[in-house]
């Protein structure tokens, strides 16, 4: 065999690898795609009774209750802002924007944060 023969074998063989290495990673994202996307990080609160809750990687879908009596202080630790709501549902006027990767994020004297909810 000669040397242009083999460069031209080595060269085949590496774009029908690159090319099953591509499908295979198509595959796997669209499978994965699935899941449901999270909120990359942690989301962490101290509750009334001083306790410190932390959640990784919350679904970027829906709202979130937060542990009772509620969170006085709040970091988003998450690659996404989020929403703070005053009620257990993630409903009413009293909120509050925490854009990602924000700590101490503290909440009004008149109540807890209740429940959050990702901005996607």
């Amino acid at each position: 065999m000669s040397v242009t023969a083999t460069a031209t074998a080595s060269s085949r063989r590496f774009r029908t690898g690159l090319a099953a290495g591509t499908a295979l990673l198509a595959l796997a994202l669209a499978g994965c795609s699935g899941l449901g996307r999270t909120a990359v990080g942690p989301v962490t609160y101290n509750t009334e009774r001083d306790r410190t809750v932390s959640t990784n990687s919350p679904s970027v879908k829906g709202c979130h209750r937060m542990d009772s009596p509620g969170a006085h202080e709040v970091v988003n630790g998450t690659l996404i802002d989020m929403i703070l709501y005053r009620t257990p549902d993630c409903t009413g006027g009293e909120t509050i924007y925490v854009p990602t990767t924000v700590t101490d994020t503290k909440a009004p004297p008149s109540g807890p944060w209740l429940s959050y909810r990702f901005v996607h």
